[in-house]
């Protein structure tokens, strides 16, 4: 006889048996009791949530500012401080990212940069909206810049391939010490005179991070023995002679060598010699990317800039700048003369083919805008001309790899548009409030310093920006010891 089981047993004696507990019981206790204990959070947190003290808020303090303090507002400009800086009226501006309060923790990269210390609460719970508008910064990144220019100033270093005095080219291959570089081109020629003077060279092969070489093409092109004809042959000669009698170059196929040149022949002086173009830095004017000799982000856009000393006597006040925009130049290309025959007669753009029968800088202290257009090159001095008279550059050049571009934010200085929208050109400008001009031309005086050039170079002049540039370019390959070459 089989057992019984537990339900014949219980049927038996009379005895109801209980059904299982069911297993759903325990997540519902856990959730209920998660509930609870949100509950009771939120009933002490309440009044923190939604309502704000009676005094007023810390500018240090990290509280998320409510939803008024939208994107929207975040990109738009307006002046903080005014600081006075040779007479004139400079707008200083905050920066969102390199901002740290004195009193308290650095923000978070997503606050808006408030200029007023405190935030007073109006009646409907929100707060008051005062002057915290943020600034686009001129550099793409403030505190790396500084300090990486820092570095480059006190570690870079450049060995100059050496000629003697008694060269037969010797003009063309040392410092013109004799004369003050002028005109157009005298970009090249600053540099050069700079660099040989400056604390960066060393004699030491071992210790250089570039290589420089020197022939000057606005020499040789004057040179009756070389001429622009002659240029490609000079330079493929000079090549030979540096790969042949020298290890450096071969060491690191070029890479960590650069040659400097503003004239437009340039383009053409190394045809022969693909490897020059190709590997080595091309420190040059002529920089567009339309060209097949030149490459964007390996060479580096030398700034065109007529040669100034002395700071311009005045700088109009915005007030002062009747004219909305300006442009004269000979019309050498058919963007120049599309400008000028669609805005001659215009009332507000003053459009020039051709010399001006007034001083030129009459025109440009009293424009908002100044127009770089291109000619035969995308590189003019025309932007060099603007900022030294506090004038809005306006780029009017395709294809042209802007200087210093990886250091300064175009945007927040400069207007840079495309030879389409040359008929649109009145409306564009005008389009740009008041504030935004205001901090357009304010951050035009803060950049000028980068396009001057100086016999003793200065912190952050045409010169050491542009051995900055050189310094984000120092290869990362690393090459045979010299000693064992």
């Amino acid at each position: 006889m089989a057992p019984w089981t537990l339900t014949q047993w219980c049927a038996c004696i009379n005895i109801p048996r209980r059904k299982p507990v069911p297993l759903s019981i325990v997540p519902i206790c856990l959730a209920c009791i998660s509930c609870f204990l949100i509950l009771l959070y939120v009933s002490f947190t309440f009044d923190n949530l939604f309502h704000l003290p009676n005094k007023s808020i810390s500018f240090s303090s990290p509280l998320i500012p409510k939803p008024e303090f939208q994107a929207r507002d975040r990109v738009e400009i307006l002046p903080i401080t005014n600081d006075h800086n040779n007479g004139n009226d400079v707008i200083s501006l905050l920066s969102k990212d390199a901002f740290e309060d004195q009193n308290g923790p650095p923000l978070l990269p997503s606050h808006p940069i408030l200029h007023n210390k405190t935030l007073k609460p109006i009646p409907n719970g929100s707060f008051q909206r005062k002057r915290y508008k943020i600034n686009e910064e001129v550099y793409h990144d403030t505190k790396i810049f500084l300090a990486s220019y820092k570095e480059m100033k006190s570690s870079l270093k450049i060995y100059i391939y050496p000629h003697d005095k008694k060269d037969p080219f010797a003009h063309a291959l040392l410092p013109t010490y004799g004369y003050e570089p002028s005109g157009n081109y005298a970009s090249e020629s600053y540099f050069k005179n700079v660099l040989y003077k400056s604390h960066f060279i060393t004699n030491d092969p071992s210790k250089a991070d570039f290589f420089y070489l020197p022939f000057s093409i606005a020499s040789l092109r004057h040179d009756t023995r070389i001429g622009v004809h002659g240029l490609p042959d000079f330079v493929l000669n000079y090549m030979n002679n540096v790969t042949q009698n020298y290890p450096y170059w071969n060491r690191s196929g070029g890479a960590d060598h650069f040659y400097a040149a503003c004239h437009s022949v340039s383009k053409m002086a190394t045809d022969k010699v693909n490897h020059l173009k190709s590997n080595a830095i091309q420190v040059v004017c002529s920089s567009s990317y339309f060209l097949t000799n030149y490459y964007a982000h390996k060479d580096v856009c030398l700034p065109q800039i007529w040669p100034r000393h002395e700071e311009p006597k005045s700088i109009f006040s915005i007030s002062q700048r009747k004219k909305l925009a300006f442009f004269a130049g000979s019309g050498i290309s058919p963007l120049r003369k599309t400008l000028v025959e669609t805005w001659r007669n215009d009332s507000d753009i003053a459009a020039h083919g051709g010399r001006l029968k007034t001083p030129y800088s009459e025109h440009l202290l009293g424009s908002k805008y100044c127009l770089h257009v291109k000619g035969f090159e995308v590189n003019t001095a025309r932007i060099g001309d603007a900022m030294y008279y506090g004038c809005v550059p306006v780029i009017l050049a395709d294809y042209y790899d802007l200087p210093f571009m990886d250091i300064l934010n175009w945007k927040s200085f400069s207007v840079v548009i495309t030879a389409n929208d040359i008929p649109n050109l009145k409306k564009i400008l005008q389009s740009i409030s008041p504030k935004k001009y205001a901090a357009l031309q304010a951050n035009v005086l803060k950049v000028r310093k980068h396009f001057k050039w100086n016999n003793s170079p200065t912190d952050f002049d045409a010169f050491y920006t542009v051995m900055y540039e050189l310094w984000l370019r120092r290869s990362s390959i690393k090459v045979m010891s010299f000693k064992s070459s």
